[in-house]
């Protein structure tokens, strides 16, 4: 089992920047990347992005590419999701998750944060 906790949610003003931090623990020795999600009300859960645990390759949805920066410290086994210049369109729910194998789903998720972005 993997245990997930997100911290750093909150609210902020269009424009400003949030600090997302997830740690895991418990069977975290051989997972091979940490992601993060979000997802709103009515709608379907959206990737964010994620970076593998090995080389820290990283991956992001367009929409977030170029503002949101996604980092992790291997021997803390945490990710973190930086998020800067974020717009109302970011509020959200937003869920770290860690995916076992290449290719693989991703099995085990936090209980999420809420990040809110006001105009």
């Amino acid at each position: 089992q993997v245990q997930l906790v997100e911290s750093g949610g909150g609210l902020v003003q269009a424009g400003g920047s949030l600090r997302l931090s997830c740690a895991a623990s418990g069977r975290t020795f051989n997972y091979y990347a940490m992601g993060w999600f979000r997802q709103v009300p009515g709608k379907e859960r959206e990737f964010v992005g994620e970076a593998t645990r090995s080389f820290g390759n990283t991956y992001y949805a367009d929409s977030v590419k170029g503002r949101f920066t996604i980092s992790r410290d291997k021997s803390k086994n945490t990710v973190y999701l930086q998020m800067n210049s974020l717009k109302p369109e970011d509020t959200a729910v937003y869920y770290c998750a860690v995916r076992e194998l290449p290719g693989g789903q991703y099995g085990y998720w936090g209980q999420g944060t809420q990040v809110t972005v006001s105009t």
